[in-house]
């Protein structure tokens, strides 16, 4: 298999599984939480803890993985990732629980920006595109199946199962990794920014937490905004540190890159829309339609056959049109799938609703392959493992945000319709926010040149009529069976 999608492949391995086993065990809560004789709302520090982890630890994934090369800290934390999971499956207490959830975040937060800076480091840019198409699907398919697997596994077999799965896929990735991926390292790693280590973990992880849990009824809300707003203090704290720190464990300078800046602020909106889906989608088929965990998970599953279908496309698409335009109008387009959820009923046929949900999920995946690959086009090598690192920052700010802003819209259309419980009349309203939410991020895009990312993409401006020149035309060739290979 070839290099451009053999790597691909292997970091799907660890972002597969860091994306399956995050919404498989929301799923077996209550199995859970029952064999450890606790509620499944005092196990909801498991979730909780895990994103607390991810928040502090992702800072440091950047430096670390130039300081002891992105091969072995990749193959690492695929480990650590692996040892929470069989200490999750051993637990016999609640404390156990959460001590080994916690350590599932610290390997998940080293293996998503180490394993996409594998990548970066691996791939020419050229070839980018297709490999972040591969590496996207798994991101998108995990989420989605998850619920189905976990209802399943938990029915017919045991919860243990759930976090022992992990392990094969874990030893067939490390394998992997150190078979094909070079052993490559910064030659001068900057200096430790611990203070900033500091200052960045907590502010994140006061986001991050008071995010998630805000309209969960997890804790009182004065405690919910004490976390966000002390957060947010001490990011910007961070960021006076920033300023006067010579090697920022969070690097903002590299904002200066349109492309990068594009990605993460266009990338925020839109993924604060998109990550509530995973949310309000499998609530409004279990407790507005009545389906069971399984069938919603089925139903849900359908998204991820159009992430499957785009994946052979993605490359030529971009190629065809560019960054900015396929940034900029599919931006409102997977959004207008979005807010057609907000149209689902009882009555609803699920054929119609699983056509709807595949055609999005085809255009939501175009949008994540664009952002993530267009977020690299004008990085420098020795700027690859900060931006991993803020791409990665990003992100999962992003999805707590998304949770909260969906839990939010639903929390008051009930109070709105003096709503005692939840019924399908309280989704639509968060469906259409966060889907304006998402469509809202087609600005950042368009205020692109025209020619972003043209580099990478292949899309080539046409300056005057004319017969193409022999290089020009070689170029594309070359592209085009490129993509015959790989697609």
């Amino acid at each position: 298999m070839q290099k451009e999608r053999l790597i691909p492949l292997i970091v799907a391995c660890a972002l597969f599984m860091e994306n399956m086993d995050s919404t498989v065990i929301a799923t077996s809560l209550p199995a859970i939480a029952a064999d450890l004789g606790t509620s499944p709302l005092t196990l909801k520090l498991a979730i909780t803890s895990y994103l607390l982890s991810l928040a502090v630890f992702i800072p440091a994934s950047g430096w670390t993985a130039d300081r002891f090369g992105a091969r072995a800290v990749f193959s690492v934390a695929i480990g650590v990732f692996m040892v929470g999971s069989i200490g999750c499956a051993i637990s016999s207490s609640v404390t156990d629980f959460v001590i080994a959830r916690t350590l599932q975040g610290v390997g998940g937060a080293m293996m998503t920006p180490v394993g996409r800076l594998v990548l970066l480091r691996s791939i020419d840019k050229s070839a980018l595109v297709n490999a972040m198409a591969w590496v996207t699907v798994p991101a998108l398919i995990g989420p989605v199946i998850g619920p189905p697997l976990g209802g399943f596994i938990t029915t017919y077999f045991s919860w243990h199962w759930i976090f022992l799965i992990n392990i094969p896929i874990g030893l067939l990735g490390i394998w992997m990794a150190q078979r094909y991926i070079d052993p490559i390292k910064s030659e001068n790693p900057e200096r430790f920014d611990l203070v900033g280590l500091v200052l960045a973990g907590l502010g994140l992880a006061g986001l991050a937490f008071g995010l998630s849990v805000a309209g969960l009824g997890l804790l009182p809300w004065p405690i919910v905004v004490g976390l966000i707003v002390g957060g947010a203090l001490c990011m910007g704290l961070y960021l006076r540190h920033a300023k006067r720190t010579a090697s920022p464990v969070l690097d903002f300078t590299l904002m200066e890159h349109q492309t990068l800046r594009a990605s993460l602020t266009g990338g925020f909106l839109y993924r604060l829309g998109i990550g509530a889906l995973p949310f309000l989608l499998p609530l409004l088929m279990q407790i507005g339609f009545g389906l069971s965990p399984f069938k919603s998970g089925l139903v849900t599953f359908a998204s991820a056959l159009g992430a499957l279908g785009m994946k052979t496309l993605a490359a030529r698409i971009i190629r065809t049109f560019g960054f900015r335009k396929i940034t900029v109008i599919n931006a409102v387009v997977s959004s207008f799938f979005l807010a057609a959820c907000a149209l689902f009923t009882p009555a609803t046929p699920l054929l119609l609703i699983m056509i709807i949900l595949i055609v999005g999920g085809f255009f939501r995946s175009l949008q994540f392959t664009s952002i993530n690959t267009l977020a690299y086009a004008e990085v420098t090598p020795d700027e690859m493992s900060r931006a991993t690192t803020l791409m990665s920052v990003n992100q999962q700010l992003a999805i707590s945000a998304g949770v909260a802003v969906g839990a939010f819209a639903v929390e008051a259309t009930m109070a709105v319709n003096h709503a005692t419980e939840l019924s399908a009349n309280d989704f639509w309203p968060a469906f259409v926010i966060v889907a304006l939410l998402s469509a809202a991020s087609a600005y950042s895009f368009w205020k692109l040149p025209e020619d972003a990312g043209n580099e990478i993409s292949g899309h080539k401006v046409a300056i005057m009529e004319g017969p193409k020149a022999p290089e020009a035309a070689a170029a594309e060739s070359t592209q085009d069976a490129r993509d015959q290979k790989l697609g």
